[in-house]
């Protein structure tokens, strides 16, 4: 499916508030910016993620210190966001490398509609 721009605003804007929620749950040692479309997360140690909405491509991007860079897709019938070069879904891969940097993160996988 080819999102049209408005909805792929939508999904992708409630995708980067979700996680930026869990985040702000999970650890006040954590500092956490969401501006423009760009989540910006920076461990204690000087760790980076960053992910943001690529509205030309209609894609989330990853930059992650543990899984490096990756982009993703929405997937209309999964309802989830799934890497463009396996199958590894956004949500699941954020929990794994946060759990890998030391927290815990609550992020249902499926987008509301």
């Amino acid at each position: 499916m080819t999102l049209d721009e408005q909805l792929f605003e939508s999904l992708a804007g409630n995708f980067l508030a979700r996680v930026t929620a869990a985040v702000e749950d999970a650890s006040d040692d954590i500092d956490v910016d969401l501006q423009g479309g760009v989540l910006t997360i920076e461990l204690e140690d000087g760790r980076t993620f960053v992910l943001n909405k690529h509205a030309p491509m209609r894609q989330m991007w990853l930059s992650s210190p543990l899984s490096g860079a990756s982009h993703y897709n929405y997937d209309d019938a999964s309802r989830l966001w799934v890497s463009t070069r396996d199958t590894r879904e956004l949500a699941s891969t954020l929990i794994d490398d946060f759990a890998q940097a030391g927290f815990q993160v609550t992020l249902a996988s499926s987008e509301a509609q």
